[in-house]
């Protein structure tokens, strides 16, 4: 079954129990707790109260949305446990990670292999801790194209690397519907980041329905993963709730 939830950092300024009172009225299942808005990395006490108060509100955790960059720490497992250690007391089932800091077009092969390899090591830490690693389908990582990510999951070979995915603006419905198919297929398909742009300009998610109709369409709707609201057109709780509205009603007419 896919639930409805929201992505903390889309209101990165408002308070941590504001947005679960917006969401619990928006009528959404889960929250992906953001790093660098509402659980730090290493921050255990807070980590667990924010859980607590999650959980007391009748939500789900979706996931830690860490900004965990694989190639871009000198020390990067020391870096990541200390975001594994607020995923673990947040009881996050996946931590969000981001593949690298170069586009797939201007990466090297070396660099591609050096990606795969701390991948698939920070993979392994996570597992020891019962938690998933989901690289975000993102521009300007090796998780821009679905030859690049496929190639990533592939190198890195392992059971406990998955993929989060989101409508990138460079692919083209065709393609973003080609790559969530083959995501599901291998089952490396964890949540969905839900938003409609037009190009680069963030719209009513409403206007969006028939094309998120053909995303949903590639994949299992009775299989459990979330659906999470993010880039909301103004950053305005109006908005949100009008998305919110409208993601419910999609979800219902699928079930």
């Amino acid at each position: 079954m896919i639930s409805p939830g929201i992505v903390s950092v889309t209101f990165r300024e408002q308070s941590a129990l504001e947005i679960l009172e917006l969401s619990s009225q928006c009528g959404l299942k889960a929250i992906e707790w953001s790093e660098n808005a509402h659980v730090h990395p290493g921050d255990e006490v807070g980590a667990n109260n924010l859980y607590l108060r999650t959980i007391d509100c009748g939500m789900k955790i979706a996931a830690y949305g860490s900004y965990f960059r694989l190639l871009a720490n000198q020390h990067p497992e020391q870096v990541f446990r200390e975001s594994l250690r607020a995923a673990k007391a947040l009881r996050a089932p996946l931590i969000r990670i981001w593949a690298g800091t170069l586009p797939s077009s201007t990466a090297d092969s070396e660099y591609a292999a050096r990606l795969a390899k701390e991948a698939k090591q920070i993979a392994e830490i996570a597992a020891a801790e019962g938690i998933k690693v989901a690289l975000e389908w993102h521009r300007g990582t090796l998780t821009d194209t679905n030859q690049s990510s496929m190639h990533l999951l592939e190198e890195a070979d392992h059971a406990n690397l998955y993929c989060l995915w989101q409508p990138t603006p460079e692919l083209s419905i065709n393609e973003r519907c080609e790559g969530l198919h083959e995501l599901a297929a291998r089952k490396k398909l964890l949540n969905l980041h839900a938003y409609y742009w037009e190009g680069d300009t963030r719209r009513p998610f409403a206007e969006g329905i028939h094309e998120w109709s053909h995303y949903l369409s590639q994949i299992d709707s009775h299989e459990d993963r979330y659906i999470l609201m993010e880039f909301v057109m103004g950053n305005t709780v109006e908005q949100f709730r009008s998305d919110a509205a409208a993601l419910t009603q999609l979800l219902n007419d699928l079930s």
